[in-house]
């Protein structure tokens, strides 16, 4: 049965929660995963960490370095190595785009998701700057002003009915 244009499912797997703590996210990118069929078991599974990997472009193509995807149990011949170098795919005006802004600005590539996306392992890029500690005790401050707001405003539309 055909489904309907703009109707996607998606389903995370993992996200880099971290990375929007320590750095300040300036654009993101979306980019399939070539990976291996234990690979994609795995990930299934729910089987991933995100923790200290990021993108790096080498050679015109980009890949995602230091991603654990833990072994599958039930794969031939011992599966996968877990953190091996993964392919980004991206085409060719993406990378060389991003490539540019990497170099020039100073900023990282940073995953900040994967998930399957119509069946398709993707990751979510974002090209960030890093964060000082007083930019993060800033940006606690303000999460923390708008906590305030917000329960005040509540509180005085619970009075005013």
């Amino acid at each position: 049965m055909a489904r309907s244009a703009g109707t996607e499912r998606v389903k995370v797997v993992s996200s880099n929660r971290r990375a929007r703590r320590n750095y300040t996210v300036v654009e993101t990118v979306e980019a399939g995963l070539a990976l291996l069929g234990s690979e994609v078991k795995s990930l299934r599974d729910g089987r991933l960490d995100l923790k200290d990997s990021y993108g790096l472009i080498k050679g015109g193509e980009a890949y995602l370095i230091g991603a654990y995807i833990a072994p599958y149990e039930f794969a031939r011949e011992g599966g996968h190595e877990p953190e091996r170098e993964r392919k980004l795919l991206l085409h060719r005006r993406e990378i060389d785009r991003i490539g540019g802004q990497l170099a020039e600005k100073g900023l990282t590539l940073v995953p900040l998701q994967v998930y399957f996306k119509d069946g398709k392992a993707k990751v979510e890029l974002g090209l960030a700057k890093g964060k000082t500690s007083y930019d993060k005790r800033e940006t606690i401050k303000e999460r923390d002003h708008e906590r305030e707001m917000d329960r005040a405003v509540s509180q005085a539309r619970r009075r005013s009915t």
